[in-house]
């Protein structure tokens, strides 16, 4: 990719953040083109990809427009991928993998598309076959209609591995969902932050990136790293101007669960990431919590039998949940993620849907009050 070149972007965002998503990306002075569900699409150059694949929090993938085409048949189709420039973005040692959508079109065939994608670049990139032994670059294409769209893409593992989870629980909050909720929240750093019921730790870790102003990207590979066109030299400039951007935490970011290993997860989460001097975690049941005055943000993620079994009779638990927690934070903003309105009910807090979400595949609601009650 030639750092002076003007490139098509098309963020991957996950459904319910897409204005999130545009916001951040407006922040960084790269402007939205088109917002759909599950994606905005962009363009930039180079260092508007190293900026995006850094800073944002909200998306979970980024890909470069490579090629769109209209084609009806497997010949017509590999004629016209031979003559890409390929070699713009993978090198002849380099493998390359296709992840191929069909829609309405003669070309429905995914698996012969993606063979013919693969021929169609060994002879482009003068190999033979399809390297192996190397991590392979990931290609995207979407037919739709007979319209071929593909797309390259920068970001290798998903956008919300930051590299510093090693080790989970069972079914935990991706941390792009953790940062976007806090956004969509309005939380801000100056507030305190508790999760009372943390697992490994998601809204901890992330409200503590974006308290300390610390970028997601800075301690993760990227795909991008190994194209032809990588220039070390701008990402390392755009590293240090994060680093140097970094604050300390204004206000508390605490945590608290019931079992042990994820009490220990999250506090090795905390360590890797170097937030272990900004959040607190703690061993301790929801109904044996302190009293916390003052005021903050306490946001949780509860079991909701879908992903996480129950241990009693699901109402009861969210009154359970409900009374705790209006006794523990009295004077607090409360949040919760759940995708059941019956359950949030049941919970008896005053709670409000804020946003439609997808944790996991699952759709679920955010739900918050509107002041501190």
């Amino acid at each position: 990719m030639d750092h002076r070149r003007t490139e098509n972007f098309y963020i991957i965002v996950s459904p319910g953040l897409e204005k999130t998503c545009a916001a951040e990306l407006t922040a960084l002075e790269i402007t939205p083109l088109e917002i759909e569900t599950g994606g905005i699409a962009c363009a930039g150059r180079l260092r508007e990809l190293y900026l995006a694949s850094l800073w944002l929090r909200t998306a979970s993938r980024i890909l470069v427009r490579f090629a769109v085409c209209r084609s009806r048949d497997f010949p017509d189709l590999y004629r016209k991928a031979q003559r890409l420039p390929w070699g713009r973005f993978i090198r002849p040692e380099t493998p390359v993998a296709f992840r191929v959508a069909c829609h309405g079109s003669r070309l429905n065939h995914t698996t012969r598309v993606a063979e013919t994608l693969e021929s169609a670049v060994n002879q482009a990139l003068g190999r033979t076959t399809n390297p192996i032994g190397r991590e392979p670059q990931l290609v995207m294409v979407r037919i739709v209609d007979d319209f071929v769209t593909i797309s390259i893409d920068s970001s290798g593992e998903l956008l919300h591995r930051r590299g510093y989870r090693k080790s989970v629980t069972s079914a935990p909050l991706r941390e792009t969902l953790a940062a976007g909720i806090l956004m969509l929240l309005g939380w801000e750093s100056h507030e305190s932050l508790v999760d009372p019921m943390c697992g490994s730790g998601s809204f901890l870790l992330e409200g503590a990136l974006l308290a300390r102003r610390q970028a997601p990207g800075l301690n993760r590979p990227f795909a991008f790293m190994v194209w032809p066109g990588y220039r070390q030299g701008l990402w390392t400039l755009l590293c240090d101007e994060a680093q140097r951007l970094q604050i300390d935490c204004e206000g508390s970011i605490t945590g608290y669960d019931t079992d042990s290993d994820a009490v220990k997860v999250a506090q090795d989460n905390c360590e890797r990431s170097g937030n272990s001097g900004q959040v607190s975690i703690t061993r301790l049941s929801l109904a044996d919590q302190p009293v916390h005055d003052g005021h903050g943000l306490v946001v949780c993620n509860p079991p909701y039998g879908k992903r996480l079994p129950l241990d009693s009779d699901s109402k009861a638990c969210y009154r359970g949940i409900g009374s705790h927690i209006s006794r523990v934070y009295p004077g607090w903003r409360k949040a919760m993620l759940c995708p059941d309105p019956t359950l949030v009910k049941a919970s008896g807090l005053p709670l409000k849907q804020v946003a439609k979400l997808d944790n996991g595949g699952l759709s679920v609601g955010l739900y918050a009050t509107d002041a501190r009650t």
